[in-house]
């Protein structure tokens, strides 16, 4: 078993570990970090596994999107910030040893890539780059597959919208059906305005204000 492979199975160990403490935290703010580190960890399994670009759109896409929308559910949630707030120095330490963990993940993948020999390819791939395979791959072969995914993430979200829409009293809300029918007409009227006649000064008669 070379460096590589001992490698892969450390990135692949610290991401199961993560993954099984962000469903057995209790704290939201905990299982948020170690999701993180389940990210990055799984990134990281993949770049050395010779997949650079899922590896980066993991990260960029999962710790920098997905993880800014958890952030804001667990903002909408009925959480006292103040209780948050005040045991900010409880969570200064998982955070630290997380960011810890993650910086030793980098450096010894900055020195596994340094002198290691890429995974045997498929044939079909040659020396084609893996965005480029994955492409090709995704949309001819997994088309179908890649379609019906699609369609799946958008009702997921638009049944997220419906499920967590409140008809709170006291606020407006919007109809997008009246608003498609409205007219202009219904919006807009022109009103004709009588010009307004400067008044002539005290003192003087109407011959005298119209030489």
């Amino acid at each position: 078993m070379d460096l590589v492979q001992i490698a892969f199975y450390l990135f692949a160990a610290l991401a199961i570990g993560s993954a099984m403490a962000v469903i057995s935290v209790r704290n939201p703010v905990h299982a948020a970090l170690f999701l993180v580190l389940t990210f990055f960890s799984i990134a990281c399994t993949w770049i050395v596994a010779g997949a650079e670009f899922l590896g980066i759109a993991l990260i960029l896409v999962y710790v920098g999107a997905v993880m800014v929308l958890f952030l804001f559910v667990v903002m909408m949630l009925d959480i006292d910030t103040k209780l948050l707030r005040q045991g900010f120095g409880r969570y200064l330490p998982v955070g630290v040893i997380i960011a810890v963990v993650m910086l030793v993940e980098i450096l010894t993948l900055i020195g596994v890539r340094a002198q290691m020999t890429p995974f045997p390819m498929n044939d079909a791939v040659g020396d084609v780059p893996n965005t480029l395979w994955l492409a090709r791959a995704l949309f001819t072969k997994f088309t179908l597959p890649f379609e019906i995914a699609a369609v799946i993430l958008t009702v997921a979200v638009i049944a997220a919208v419906m499920l967590t829409l409140r008809r709170r009293p006291g606020t407006k809300h919007q109809n997008p059906a009246e608003q498609v029918l409205v007219r202009a007409q219904d919006r807009l009227r022109m009103v004709k305005v009588e010009p307004l006649r400067s008044a002539a000064p005290p003192g003087t008669s109407s011959e005298e204000s119209n030489p």
